[in-house]
């Protein structure tokens, strides 16, 4: 994913060297607000690739990438829809940009933690 990141964002940048902000995540309101909504962005995420995962599955695919494009559409004009620190973390270091950067490497791994640990109640039960 680290590869993946900065090789997209390199690419972006080679291909369009005027726009600097290009593919950078910042929030549309308020870092909290948007930490908060990174944080159950992930949380949704990462508790769907456990819950679909868990067993030999042939729409596991499906369901992740449905939940996938569903927080893009509905957050991304919010919070950019990281949902990955690495997402965030290649453009903002590409571009010179670190503003807000701290919400979007530590909303994620908060929100992934919190599913896990959810799943594991719910697993158990």
């Amino acid at each position: 994913q680290l590869l993946g990141a900065f090789a997209a964002s390199g690419l972006l940048k080679f291909l369009f060297p005027e726009n600097l902000m290009l593919g950078t995540t910042l929030p549309a309101g308020s870092e909290m607000q948007s930490f908060i909504l990174e944080t159950i962005l992930t949380f949704f995420l990462v508790f769907t690739i456990f819950s679909v995962c868990k067993e030999k599955n042939n729409y596991a695919g499906i369901a992740i990438g449905f939940v996938i494009l569903l927080e893009a559409m509905f957050a991304g004009p919010i919070t950019g829809a990281s949902m990955n620190p690495f997402r965030s973390l290649a453009p903002a270091l590409l571009s010179g940009n670190m503003q807000s950067l701290w919400l979007y490497l530590t909303a994620p791994i908060l929100g992934g933690i919190l599913a896990m640990l959810t799943f594991k109640v719910f697993e158990k039960n």
